[in-house]
């Protein structure tokens, strides 16, 4: 079963690492960023099923970022636990009217954070179960059971084959680069090459058999899954 997803956007590196350490320990896949613009580009990405997201950030605050959230289809239904200093009722009247989830002031305990995580998580579960499951043209990505079929039949992927098929999968017709493919599919921590996504990309295909096609390269650019709506 896939791990369920946390970011989380911190800019105290210390906090942000307590935070990374206890999440994975529970069982969490995590991944970080310190600014609100680094982790706005990493939630539309890598789409988690939880930011746990700071509202003092440089760049662009956390209010922006879960009224931007809010508004782009691909991430709306995200869980955002806002995390701040601020204890005052009209700073949690705003973040609750930008779409935030739950609100937790500093400073917290550990546990109690955790556990308003998996509150959340349960949440999210109980209200959209299937949200693990993309399909698309032939294409069937089940998340949860980290299962791939085209057509009728299985398909056996790597763990990278199957996160850049996810990734492409999640917002099909969007153009990815290759370092936006390494950080989306493999993770920003991974030391692999831009061109090593070429070689991910070539057994992926031939894996897909007939339906190859719908991983399309956009010379100079990347990749991109073929927008069913064929708009490009």
């Amino acid at each position: 079963m896939a791990k369920p997803q946390v970011l989380i956007v911190e800019d105290d590196r210390s906090l942000s690492e307590v935070l990374d350490y206890n999440l994975r320990q529970e069982g969490y896949e995590t991944f970080s960023a310190a600014s609100g613009q680094d982790g706005l580009n990493l939630a539309k990405l890598r789409v988690p099923d939880m930011i746990v997201l700071d509202l003092n950030l440089p760049v662009i605050d956390g209010l922006e970022i879960c009224r931007r959230l809010r508004a782009d289809p691909v991430t709306r239904e995200v869980m955002v636990l806002m995390l701040t200093a601020k204890s005052e009722e009209t700073d949690q009247v705003a973040g609750f009217s930008v779409g935030a989830d739950d609100y937790v002031t500093k400073p917290f305990s550990v546990k109690v954070l955790l556990e308003r995580v998996r509150a959340l998580m349960r949440r999210r579960i109980g209200s959209s179960r299937d949200a693990s499951v993309l399909v698309s043209q032939g294409i069937l990505v089940d998340r949860e059971r980290h299962r791939v079929t085209a057509g009728e039949e299985a398909l056996d992927l790597t763990p990278s084959e199957f996160g850049l098929l996810e990734a492409l999968l999640r917002q099909p017709g969007r153009v990815f680069s290759r370092s936006e493919l390494i950080d989306a599919a493999l993770g920003g921590d991974s030391l692999v090459l831009e061109r090593t996504i070429d070689v991910h990309v070539r057994a992926l295909r031939k894996k897909l058999g007939p339906y190859a096609a719908l991983v399309e390269t956009v010379r100079g650019i990347g990749y991109r899954f073929r927008d069913p709506a064929g708009r490009s």
